[in-house]
């Protein structure tokens, strides 16, 4: 495994960590706020708002995750046709474009909302709602870090080399699936001719 794998790894099992992490605290916070609520009749303001802000970082730091591990949504019908060189140079250019709207958006968009929203306080929880909106920054430089590694690999064709490996992979998981689909197919029409 090259240094870039490496570091790929590292941030995935680090951010993949805070996300399991952020979940279970969700999950606590969530059973409390249900039982408080219906079991004692006092709702808590302080565990919706706990969730609330919880959800929102789970999903930004769950989306940088996906993002990272190249599993997001994509319409690829037109860019799988596209093979070598012109394959590359357009996945390429899609990664720029990812580095230049995240970095604007996300980690400057983000700077600046921060900056904006450090007066104002969260009803329940009494801190700065900047602190709330810091995981658009972070989100957004783990992002920019994923779409640098991407474009290395990219360059240096490891990228196009470990795409290759992982569907041949795939194609053979399939070919086993099926021969395991078919073995099942005949076993159950051989109990139905019995009956």
């Amino acid at each position: 495994m090259n240094g870039i794998e490496k570091i790929r790894k590292g941030m995935d099992r680090f951010l993949g960590g805070i996300c399991i992490l952020i979940f279970m605290l969700l999950t606590v916070i969530g059973t409390y706020q249900i039982v408080v609520r219906y079991m004692f009749n006092r709702p808590s303001t302080v565990s919706e708002e706990l969730l609330t802000y919880g959800f929102a970082w789970l999903a930004l730091l769950s989306a940088a995750l996906v993002f990272g591990k190249r599993e997001h949504m994509r319409m690829g019908f037109l860019a799988d046709k596209i093979k070598g060189n012109a394959r590359t140079a357009l996945e390429v250019i899609i990664e720029l474009l990812i580095l230049a709207f995240v970095s604007i958006v996300m980690i400057y968009g983000g700077i600046e909302i921060v900056k904006l929203t450090m007066s104002q306080q969260t009803a329940s929880l009494g801190i700065p709602m900047g602190i709330i909106y810091v995981v658009v920054i972070v989100s957004g430089i783990f992002t920019v870090l994923y779409s640098l590694l991407n474009i290395i690999q990219l360059v240096s064709g490891t990228k196009q080399k470990l795409a290759e490996e992982n569907f041949d992979k795939m194609q053979e998981r399939v070919q086993h699936l099926t021969k395991k689909e078919i073995e099942k197919g005949k076993k159950t029409l051989l109990e139905t001719e019995e009956l």
